[in-house]
Formats: structure tokens, sequence, C-alpha cells
């Protein structure tokens, strides 16, 4: 699937929004110029809540995986691999991302999650972020940024068909 075969960002967000008043998940919605990067955002949102980074995964055996953690958490890799008994990790290509995710780089976001209909992605959800509220997370774009709680979260992920794995993330110690 090329980027360009994409469904426009509006189509993208109007869906997850049909999605959400289908599950009575409440959220609120923020504009913004467009953020690719936690840095990026950190200088242009200043936003309640939880902000957090999500990180599309391909281990070496070719399983996909969605982390999805506190913005400024350094995530130790070859420790979460351990942890999960995953083979190592590196960053999924761009194309695979648009093919799985249905998303763009720069976007993603466990909401994509519902455009996974083979469940081929294994999200893993960051405990202390669940533990925080509300949430802050791209609708399927990133010039937004939606606000919801974690129990929300939850439900959508379940309700996409996906059991997450709820970890506390291993931190990079240098």
């Amino acid at each position: 699937m090329a980027c360009e075969m994409l469904p426009s960002p509006d189509a993208r967000e109007a869906a997850l929004y049909d999605r959400l008043r289908g599950l009575d998940i409440a959220w609120r919605t923020y504009q913004h110029v467009p953020v690719f990067t936690v840095e990026q955002s950190s200088s242009v949102i200043a936003l309640p809540g939880c902000h957090t980074k999500n990180l599309f995964l391909k281990d070496r055996k070719g399983g996909l995986w969605l982390v999805v953690l506190r913005a400024h958490f350094r995530l130790d890799l070859n420790a979460l691999a351990k942890q999960l008994e995953a083979p190592r990790y590196s960053f999924g290509s761009a194309e695979l991302l648009i093919a799985t995710l249905g998303i763009e780089p720069g976007s993603v976001t466990p909401f994509a999650l519902m455009n996974d209909a083979v469940h081929a992605v294994r999200p893993v959800l960051d405990e202390a972020m669940l533990a925080q509220d509300p949430l802050n997370f791209h609708p399927l774009r990133n010039d937004r940024t939606i606000a919801i709680s974690a129990k929300d979260l939850l439900r959508f992920v379940g309700a996409c068909g996906h059991d997450p794995v709820i970890a506390t993330l291993p931190e990079m110690t240098s």
C-alpha cells in the first residue's frame, strides 16, 4: 500500500471518531502544527495529561510490535526483547507501517490498531503510562492530539481484537 493509497488524514480521523463514538468513548481533540517527534511536540504542544510515543517494531523472526509509552521514557529495546522473550527488535519500515497499520510515519498511535484486521501487531502498553490521566495520542494524523482515559484506551485496544501486553518497561541506564 503506497502513501498515495492511504485514506486522507480527514477520512482516517473521521473513521477513528466513528469507532470511538460506537464504543461510547469520550475524547477531547486539540489541533496544532504537524509534529513528527517527541522533541517537536514538547516545544509545540502544552496539554494536560501524559504525552506519549509509539514505537513500531519488527523482531528478528518477523513479528510486529507496537510499544506505547510515556514520551520521555528512555526504553531499553534489548532488555524489552529479553523481557518479552522476543527476538531482537529493529524499527519497522515505513512501507511495513503503512501496510499493517494504515498510517504514515509520524502518525503512529495505538488507534491504528483498528486498521490491523489480521492482528499482525502485538501491542505493548507501558504500565506506568496507564496510571496517568488523560493519555494523549495522535488521531491517525500528526497535526492533532486527542486525550482519552487509560480505561478507554484499554477498551479500544480490546475492541480492535488485540490483547495487549501491559508491562513495566525497562529503562536505559546510560
